[in-house]
C-alpha cells in the first residue's frame, strides 16, 4: 500500500518543470525495474500533455535499457553463447521482443541441415549443404551494410523478413555452425565480416603458427559464397595492407557482439537520435576485449 502511494505521488510529479525535482523523481521511478513499466504505460493513455507523455516515454525507455545493461553483464559473465548475446542486441530495438520464437526458427533450420548432413562429407560439401537450405531453400537473402536501416542488423527481423546484412547474416550462419559442430567462425579481416571454416584441431585459446593456415577456406555470409585463400591474398593486395597473423583469428563470441553493437550504433549518429548510439556504444564497452576492431565500411 505504501509503494502504491509512493508511486502515485511520483506520478503525478512526473511533469514537474524543476530539472532537478524531475531528475529526483524519475530516478526513483526507474528503481523499481520493468514492474512500474505497465503503469507508466496506463498513466500515459491516461493524459493528454504531449511533453509529460515523452517524458513517460523516455522513463519506460530507461528502464529498458538498465534492465538490458544488466542483461548483457550477465550474458559477458556467463560466457553466453553468440545468439543469446545477439537476441540482447534485438531487444533495445524491440525491448518486447520473445525471444522463443527466434529459438525455433532457428531450430527448425537447424534440424532441416542436420538430416543432411554426414561424417562423410568434405568441408566444402558441409558448407554447400548449409548454403543450400539457408539461402536457396529458405531463401535468406543478403544486403549490403547501410547505416539507414537499424533492422538489418538484428537477429529477429533477419530471420522474420530472410533479409539480412552480412553482419547478421553472418551471426545466424555461425550460430547454426556452433549447434551443428562445424568449425566455422568470423574473422578479423579489415572492412569485412567473412567466416572462416578452420581446421579441427585448432584451438582458439592457443594458435600456433599463422592463423590464416588453419583456415581450409573462407565464406561470404551476404550469398554463401566461397572463397580461397588466393581470393583473400588479392583483397589484401588492392588494400596494400599486409595480411599479418591477426587478421585470420576467430573472434570470439563477445568481440562479435561488441562490433554487432558498435555497427548498430552507426545508425543513430544523427542530432535526434545521438543518444541511442552513446547507449549502444556503452553497452559495446561492457565487451571490451584487447581484439582490434574490423569495419563493415568500405
Amino acid at each position: 500500500m505504501t509503494e502504491n502511494t509512493e508511486i502515485k505521488a511520483l506520478l503525478t510529479l512526473i511533469d514537474d518543470p524543476d530539472e532537478e525535482v524531475y531528475k529526483t523523481v524519475s530516478d526513483r521511478i526507474i528503481s523499481f525495474g520493468k514492474e512500474i513499466i505497465p503503469t507508466l504505460e496506463s498513466y500515459w493513455e491516461s493524459i493528454t500533455n504531449e511533453d509529460t507523455q515523452e517524458r513517460i516515454e523516455s522513463l519506460i525507455h530507461r528502464v529498458h535499457l538498465r534492465d538490458l545493461t544488466e542483461e548483457f553483464r550477465m550474458w559477458r559473465d556467463e560466457n553466453g553463447s553468440l545468439l543469446e548475446g545477439s537476441l540482447l542486441v534485438a531487444k533495445y530495438h524491440y525491448p518486447d521482443m520473445q525471444p522463443l520464437a527466434v529459438m525455433q526458427e532457428i531450430e527448425k533450420l537447424r534440424r532441416n541441415m542436420w538430416l543432411e548432413l554426414n561424417n562423410y562429407l568434405t568441408p566444402i560439401e558441409k558448407v554447400n549443404v548449409l548454403n543450400s537450405i539457408f539461402y536457396n531453400y529458405y531463401k535468406q537473402t543478403g544486403v549490403e551494410v547501410s547505416y539507414d536501416n537499424p533492422e538489418n542488423f538484428l537477429v529477429n527481423k533477419t530471420l522474420e523478413t530472410r533479409k539480412g546484412n552480412t553482419i547478421s547474416n553472418g551471426i545466424i550462419f555461425t550460430a547454426l555452425c556452433e549447434l551443428l559442430d562445424i568449425p566455422v567462425r568470423p574473422i578479423n579481416i579489415p572492412r569485412q565480416f567473412i567466416l572462416g571454416y578452420f581446421d579441427s584441431q585448432f584451438s582458439i585459446a592457443t594458435p600456433v603458427g599463422h592463423s590464416s593456415e588453419k583456415i581450409n577456406f573462407y565464406i561470404d555470409p551476404l550469398s554463401g559464397q566461397l572463397f580461397s585463400h588466393k581470393d583473400i591474398e588479392n583483397y589484401f593486395k588492392k588494400l596494400s595492407v599486409p595480411p599479418v597473423s591477426s587478421y585470420f583469428r576467430p573472434l570470439t563470441d563477445k568481440r562479435i557482439i561488441q562490433f554487432l553493437l558498435e555497427e548498430l550504433s552507426k545508425c543513430f549518429d544523427n542530432e535526434r537520435n545521438y543518444y541511442k548510439m552513446e547507449e549502444l556504444q556503452t553497452l559495446a564497452s561492457l565487451l571490451d576485449e584487447t581484439t582490434a576492431p574490423p569495419s563493415a565500411e568500405s
